[in-house]
């Protein structure tokens, strides 16, 4: 028996343990990719492929500081141009970031907060305009498109909360923690 078929036979053991999974590449499914290299490109994200091949183009970004890619192309994903949303950057400081993007060129929306204080609404409710007033970590964002419509968010992020077991009391002690009492 050779080396490849006594590899098949043995079996394969699910572990106990956790598996790290780790979110690498976001798609995003754009229109015409040479208008959306430069856009990115403007953004100051860092170019890692750019590949063409008969049928195909692959074009990779990677944002400052982020573990995960931004890929777009032609013949990669089957979505309409400018349906993706609800994409999230993560920065320390929200004013900083909307004046950089604005430097670059980039038309960003003003600051805004979710009024309940998690997260923002997609439709709008709940809105409220300036960045949260107290500040709170995870609570004030603003928002731009590219040059298809797909819709990102930046969000500030001070404190980064732990992930939360499957305790509800305790993800409502650590809530209350950061958040205080919700109203």
């Amino acid at each position: 028996m050779d080396e490849t078929a006594q590899r098949r036979q043995v079996p394969i053991q699910a572990s106990p343990e956790k598996i790290d999974m780790k979110l690498e590449i976001a798609v995003i499914p754009v229109a015409d990719p040479e208008r959306s290299k430069t856009f990115y490109q403007s953004l100051g994200w860092r170019l890692d492929i750019d590949f063409q091949g008969d049928d195909f183009r692959v074009v990779q970004f990677t944002p400052p500081g982020s573990e995960c890619s931004v890929m777009f192309g032609r013949n990669i994903t089957a979505a309409k141009p400018g349906t993706g949303q609800g994409l999230h950057l993560v920065v320390a400081d929200i004013v900083a970031a909307r004046i950089d993007l604005i430097k670059r060129g980039v038309a960003v929306s003003e600051l805004f907060h979710d009024a309940g204080g998690i997260f923002h609404h997609s439709d709008g409710r709940g809105i409220r305009q300036g960045p949260n007033p107290e500040r709170k970590s995870y609570a004030s964002y603003f928002s731009f498109n590219d040059p298809d419509g797909n819709g990102w968010h930046l969000q500030e992020v001070t404190a980064r909360l732990p992930g939360l077991p499957g305790d509800t009391s305790f993800s409502k002690q650590l809530y209350r923690a950061v958040w205080g009492e919700r109203t």
